[in-house]
Order: structure tokens, then C-alpha cells, then sequence
């Protein structure tokens, strides 16, 4: 596994200085701790999900059997209460195609913040706001209900590096993130 990781490496350090050079050198230079592993875990996704992006973008877990949507919903918005994120809407959009006479299956979409942090990471870099809110897309499938958020892991790590309060105060949104797929999945409060 080492061989094949240092290989990785080697690969992505060679395409790296072969393409750009001294500008990717000072870019790499700005990232946070851990930016290298993380790009490999989403380089790793994408590859195996031959090259869908979205998926390998994201956070995913499967709710445990059972559990109904209103349990997940329930987990979810009681870890947002407790990380102080902002329950700021929800698009029933299964329940609006239904209403439209269109059969669906669940596609729900939850959305948080934390209006200081928000402001804050727009503040470090506007495109930030691209982001914002974050989203907990709760989706039927034929296995049964999955829960997918955007691994943030991608914007904080591989991201330029943050001052110390704000990568504080959005690592705290990340692992509330993180907690809600956790909580949710299993209905968890």
C-alpha cells in the first residue's frame, strides 16, 4: 500500500511541476496540513467512480434499515441545534414532483449555517459563498435511504490556509457535517 501511495505521489508531483511549474509550487506552498492526502482520497473516488465528480466530492452514508425519514430529519436538525447551525430551509422536492403527478421516490434537501462563520469565510475568500449553505441531501435509492453532504475536508484542506479562528470555526461546522450524516443515519439524537 506505501509503494502504491509513494507511487501516486511521485505521479501527481511530476504532473504537478510538469504543467505549471513554480506557480503550482507557491499555490501548494498555501495549502493546510493534510491537503495532499485529501486530494488523493477525492483523485481515489473519482477514478473509481470513473470520473464522476459529484461523488467524488462528497460525504455518503447509507441509513440503517428501518429508520424513516422523519427520524433522520429529527437527527439532523437536533445535531444542527447542538453545533449552533441554523436550520435556514428545507426543499421537499420528492413531495412537490408527487404534487406535480410525477411518482418519486424521497429527495429531500436540508440546509444550514452559521451566519458568523458564513460571513466570515467570505470574508477570507468570496467564492466561499458558492457553498453556502451547507447541504444534507437526504435520497432514496433502491437500497433503501442514503444521506450525502459536500466533503468539506476539500475546502478546508485544500484550500489556502485559513487564520487560526477561522479554520477553528469551520472545522466546527465540518464536523457538524460529519455528525449529522453519523446521527442521521442511524436516527440518532
Amino acid at each position: 500500500m506505501k509503494l502504491v501511495n509513494l507511487l501516486k505521489a511521485s505521479i501527481l508531483a511530476a504532473a504537478v511541476t510538469t504543467l505549471s511549474g513554480c506557480g503550482t509550487m507557491n499555490a501548494i506552498g498555501n495549502l493546510n496540513d493534510g491537503a495532499g492526502e485529501t486530494f488523493m482520497s477525492v483523485w481515489d473516488k473519482w477514478v473509481e467512480s470513473e470520473g464522476d465528480i459529484a461523488d467524488a466530492t462528497m460525504w455518503e452514508v447509507k441509513v440503517d434499515d428501518g429508520i424513516t425519514l422523519e427520524e433522520v430529519k429529527d437527527a439532523i436538525n437536533s445535531v444542527g441545534t447542538n453545533y449552533n447551525l441554523k436550520n435556514v430551509g428545507e426543499l421537499p422536492l420528492s413531495e412537490e414532483l408527487i404534487a406535480r403527478g410525477v411518482e418519486s421516490k424521497v429527495l429531500h434537501v436540508m440546509s444550514f449555517c452559521n451566519p458568523e462563520t458564513a460571513r466570515k469565510m467570505v470574508d477570507f475568500s468570496p467564492a466561499m459563498g458558492g457553498f453556502l449553505p451547507c447541504r444534507v441531501n437526504i435520497i432514496e435509492e433502491e437500497d433503501g435511504l442514503h444521506l450525502y453532504t459536500m466533503n468539506m475536508d476539500m475546502a478546508i484542506k485544500m484550500g489556502k490556509k485559513m487564520p487560526p479562528e477561522l479554520l477553528e470555526a469551520t472545522m466546527q461546522v465540518r464536523n457538524a457535517m460529519w455528525k449529522m450524516l453519523e446521527n442521521g443515519k442511524t436516527g440518532a439524537f
